[in-house]
């Protein structure tokens, strides 16, 4: 078999992107190409030297396995930048059986009659970092991947963009696929659902539709929310979770808020979704930051040094998502300059990103002022004695703020609000670590209050 050198590539993009996370594929490998093969050696270009350095450095001998697994015989990769390319035209590769050297034998392909083509086989539970903002949906997932229609069913999931939804989702098909069960497997965005159902009363297909949607034995479905409004569909939808549920089968769902804040949805569906557990996904707590971003930094195969993961992780607040992409940016201004990720590095891309502003430094008087504002009362207020209710909300966030944003002991933050003793802060922190849990407006304030405040210096 004859493989041209840009088709080899396409080959080697296409079974690395399933074993590396989705920026770090789209940032490293997609820019970079194959310029030519000679004497068996293949050359690949990046769009600048330091780009090939690091490609070289931290993927050259994952691509050297894919692309020798592909050709069947050994070979020896060459990184370089365009002004050091080869230039000439190549030679088509032949394709034959390795036989001296055998590849490890490949992870058993997952049923043919499950639908994974949505699947990101990156997606599992094992790289998906536990706190208490999402340990309930965690465990719940995990539960449904262990003994799928018998724990919690359906199970749904529901919190902002970028917390980790999809991720459990798809760690729950990539479970069950690896466990070498013969399950029919679907997962898919609502979105999809809608257009397919629509093809299908074009197509006069209805029929097939159905069959195929009630036939599987794990449905997911990611972001529900998109059925709002569109009642054919919703009424499809209704008839296919009938059929699966009372077939003892799992279903999976996600959202970006809570069912019964889901206006235009049927209430009979509505009703559906509430049967099993209804799990929230919140922002992560400043430890499950740093975590993350751990083990993002570890997946990137970089060293970041712990000033550089604080600020990170005090500027970037709200998401998962926005965590992996300040890493990102840093690893490609990185790239681009030729040096290492420093904190003055850092703080500068973070402001083009963030609107990073230089303010006077964090301490426990600027969180009590900040906190005071946002509930409309006098920052002296929170340090009195009162115990009504404007008073003692506002003082507990700001004592749960400390706790997150500051160096400090719990004997600190007693002493900054009027010299409580630790177990009152403790339990102040506690109470806020509840409501943000169950309380959407107070979460609100909070992460509010976390953007107004991350970007001031610890």
């Amino acid at each position: 078999m004859e493989l041209g050198v840009a088709d080899l590539w396409t080959q080697i993009l296409e079974r690395a992107k399933a074993s590396l996370p989705e920026q770090t594929f789209s940032t490293w490998l997609t820019s970079a190409s194959a310029a030519s093969w000679e004497n068996g050696v293949l050359h690949i270009v990046a769009p600048s030297r330091f780009h090939a350095e690091w490609l070289e450095d931290k993927y050259g001998a994952m691509v050297e396995d894919i692309a020798r697994g592909i050709l069947g015989r050994p070979l020896v990769l060459r990184f370089s930048s365009p002004d050091s390319a080869p230039t000439r035209d190549t030679p088509s590769l032949s394709v034959a059986p390795l036989v001296e050297s055998p590849s490890p034998p490949e992870v058993a392909a997952p049923p043919e009659a499950a639908d994974v083509s949505g699947l990101n086989r990156h997606y599992t539970f094992n790289r998906f970092i536990v706190g208490e903002n999402n340990r309930l949906a965690q465990a719940a997932s995990q539960a449904v991947a262990e003994r799928p229609a018998r724990s919690y069913n359906p199970l749904f999931l529901y919190g902002a963009t970028g917390l980790g939804k999809t991720h459990l989702m798809q760690a729950i098909a990539n479970r069950m696929l690896n466990t070498g069960a013969s399950a029919r497997i679907c997962y898919l965005p609502a979105e999809q659902f809608v257009n397919e159902m629509v093809s299908a009363i074009y197509q006069h297909s209805t029929e097939a539709f159905r069959a195929r949607y009630r036939s599987y034995d794990l449905l997911l479905v990611d972001d529900v929310q998109f059925l709002r409004g569109k009642e054919h569909t919703q009424e499809e939808f209704f008839h296919t979770f009938n059929v699966l549920y009372n077939g003892h089968r799992q279903i999976v769902l996600s959202s970006d808020r809570h069912p019964k804040e889901l206006d235009g949805l049927e209430q009979r569906l509505v009703s559906r979704f509430e049967w099993g557990l209804v799990a929230k996904i919140i922002p992560p707590a400043y430890e499950t930051r740093i975590a993350i971003l751990r083990k993002k930094a570890d997946e990137e195969r970089v060293s970041l040094g712990g000033e550089v993961l604080d600020l990170i992780a005090r500027c970037c607040t709200s998401s998962v998502r926005e965590l992996e992409g300040a890493i990102i940016k840093l690893l490609a201004l990185s790239s681009v300059t030729g040096h290492e990720v420093t904190p003055g590095m850092a703080r500068a891309a973070l402001a083009g990103a963030s609107g990073f502003e230089e303010r006077p430094p964090l301490g426990p008087e600027m969180i009590r002022e900040h906190v005071a504002e946002a509930w409309g009362v006098a920052g002296d207020a929170l340090e009195s004695r009162r115990r009504s209710r404007n008073i003692v909300v506002p003082r507990q966030v700001a004592m749960f703020l400390m706790r997150e944003l500051l160096d400090i002991s719990l004997a600190a933050i007693g002493r900054a609000f009027g010299d409580r003793d630790h177990s009152t802060v403790i339990h102040s922190i506690r109470k806020v670590e509840r409501l943000l849990g169950e309380d959407d407006a107070i979460r609100d304030r909070v992460e509010t209050l976390r953007k107004q405040l991350h970007a001031a210096p610890p």
